[in-house]
């Protein structure tokens, strides 16, 4: 549990996309490596592993190419201060919000905090559609194949098997 009174550390996952050039142009793969540093010097948490970087079609298509990948933090945020610190590190990153799935310059996702199981309000945690994305699931399995999904009982391997193929391609 991450959210009581008295926080605990937990394992945090933050998944990191991107397939806009950065502020200053840069790419986007340069985007998420500053990104990770970002969450490198956030009080409370410390960056444990940052999984292999990988590319990935947009959806939906049409669009440039995701960098995508996930860092393994542990730490005792509050979720919301978590989700803030991740939205101010995504507006340094050049974020503009706009509709979603909407190309973007940093795209930085809860996508679990320990085993907390959050509804309401943002951030809803585990992430709502994670465990249905490829992008997501083969980084994260990548660092933690047996992290298990708080609501679905089921392994970050076993989750990953299940997915349909997709254009993935590790970098």
């Amino acid at each position: 549990m991450c959210q009581s009174a008295d926080l605990q550390l937990c394992d945090i996952y933050i998944a990191i996309g991107a397939n806009l050039p950065g502020p200053q142009g840069q790419t986007a793969i340069f985007t998420c490596k500053a990104a990770v540093e970002a969450l490198r010097s956030l009080n409370g948490l410390q960056l444990m592993a940052v999984s292999p970087w990988y590319e990935t079609a947009p959806i939906p298509p049409g669009g440039p190419s995701y960098i995508n990948g996930v860092a393994w933090l542990v730490g005792s945020l509050e979720p919301s201060a978590l989700l803030a610190a991740l939205q101010r590190i995504e507006n340094l990153g050049g974020r503009a919000r706009s509709v979603a799935n909407a190309p973007r310059t940093l795209d930085l996702d809860i996508i679990a905090m320990g085993q907390t199981i959050r509804h309401a309000p943002d951030p809803i945690l585990p992430h709502p559609r994670a465990h249905l994305r490829r992008f997501v699931m083969q980084p994260l399995c990548d660092l933690r194949p047996d992290w298990v999904h708080p609501l679905l009982g089921k392994s970050a391997a076993v989750v990953l098997a299940e997915l349909p193929e997709q254009g993935i391609r590790r970098l």
